[in-house]
Parts: structure tokens; sequence; C-alpha cells
């Protein structure tokens, strides 16, 4: 199986550049020699993510775009294909998330995360794929979740998406994964960003099974080197996925009375 030893000189796009993962797989890219189309809606925080990676001699375009607006994704995906005609790295990292009991979310929440989070990087792949398949090498990693292979509690829209995501990867895979075009489903457990950042996300995960952001990118590097279908970024990852999938009963006692009796989540 070859796989993409060499990301200098290759193009690559990343969603969700401005902070946390985004930020870190982008500027692990920079250091690895890659030029990079970066999409956020942050304005501000993506110019100074450019800016970082520009320091590092590559190119970097700053793309603002709203990735629940198919129309603006279209539109991304244009600009990107006039700056380059050509793209060798699909890094769909954005997310959005709201956690809380179910029946207190919004058709507006549900939406906005399903959006951003699934139909999003649905539709960057199929707009990208003819620059994808013309590429020398080409390669789609998708950011999705230890929560898109193992259930959880009241994150049932983010879950649903991530659920989503991994399937849309694997689906992927197996269709166009080739010598030359790789595939890979990452999902990183709790992870040290503001994705939980709101009124409804107060609740931190504990120290001990967290990551930072520069660990996902590391795995993420690698996951391209080697051509990984699906990686697991933590020990906690891993460990809570073979649960779910081993032991699905303990699973639902843990999610339905371990969690209570601890009063958390």
């Amino acid at each position: 199986m070859s796989a993409m030893r060499i990301i200098r000189r290759r193009k690559a796009l990343v969603t969700g550049a401005a902070a946390g993962i985004g930020r870190a797989i982008a500027l692990a890219l920079a250091r690895e020699g890659a030029d990079l189309f970066l999409i956020d809606i942050d304005a501000e925080k993506l110019e100074a993510v450019a800016r970082e990676a520009r320091a590092l001699g590559v190119t970097a375009i700053a793309d603002i775009c709203d990735l629940s607006d198919a129309a603006q994704i279209s539109a991304a995906a244009e600009r990107l294909a006039a700056a380059w005609g050509g793209l060798d790295i699909l890094i769909n990292n954005a997310g959005v998330t709201w956690y809380g009991p179910t029946e207190t979310m919004t058709p507006a929440h549900w939406q906005r995360i399903l959006a951003v989070n699934l139909l999003a990087p649905v539709q960057l792949f199929a707009e990208l794929l003819p620059l994808l398949a013309a590429a020398e090498e080409a390669h789609v990693l998708n950011v999705c979740s230890m929560f898109g292979v193992a259930p959880w509690r009241k994150a049932a829209a983010y879950q649903t998406s991530k659920y989503g995501l991994v399937g849309f990867t694997a689906a992927l895979r197996a269709e166009f994964e080739r010598e030359d075009f790789g595939v890979t489903a990452l999902c990183p457990g709790f992870v040290d960003t503001a994705l939980l950042d709101g009124k409804a996300n107060d609740r931190a995960a504990p120290a001990w099974i967290s990551t930072t952001p520069e660990t996902v990118a590391r795995k993420a590097i690698g996951a391209i080197r080697r051509k990984r279908g699906l990686v697991l970024v933590t020990p906690a990852a891993h460990v809570y996925w073979r649960v779910a999938r081993f032991a699905p009963r303990l699973t639902d006692w843990l999610l339905r009375e371990g969690w209570r009796r601890r009063g958390r989540m």
C-alpha cells in the first residue's frame, strides 16, 4: 500500500482552521511544507493562523466561509480552484456542538450542527473530487469523533452528525481508496478546545482523559503518511470504543446509571 510520504509542496484545504484542532493541523501541515487554503467563519483568528503559516515559508490563503451555507461552500470551492487549479489534501475539520437534554434543542440547533459537521464535508468532497482525483497523490481526512463510534448522553445532534461522518468516510474509503488516494476517519476523544464553549456547554472533561490539539494534529499527519483508515487518538477513546463494541450492556449501564450516580454529564 502506497502512502503520501512527502507532504512538502502539496496543496491542502483545512476547514475550521482559526482555532483548536484545525489550527493545529494547519500549522503541522505548514511545518511539513504544504501550502494552505484555510476556511473559517472567524476572519480575525483565521488571518492570524495564515500569518503563522506564512512565517513557516508556505503559501496560506485565508478564506471566510460559513459552512452552514451551501452557496458559500460552493463559492469557496470555486475560489480554491481559481487560485490553485488543484488540491492534494482535504481536511474536513470544522465542527460545532450543543450539550444538553435533547428535548431542549431547537430545530436551528439541529440544522446548524448537521450542516456544519456532516453536510459541509459531503459537499466539499463532492465539489473538490475532480481536483483530488487529478492529483498525483491525494488524501481526504475527516475529523470525526470518538462519539461517532460510541454513544454518549445529551449530545444527540452532535452524535448524529459524527456517526454520519464516520459512515461517509468509510463509504469513501471503500469506493475511492487506492494506491494514490487515501481516506481517513480521525476520531479524537476529549480535546482541550473551545468546542464546548457556550451557555449550554458548561461541562469540562477531566484532564486525565483529554488531549491537546497538537497531539491530534500529529496523529493526523501520521494518518496521511500511513494512509490509515480509522484512527482513534487517545487511550481513553480506544478503551471506550472497545467497551461500546464488546460490552454494550456495560456501556448502557454507564450511560444510564454510572454517570447519574456520580452526578456528572
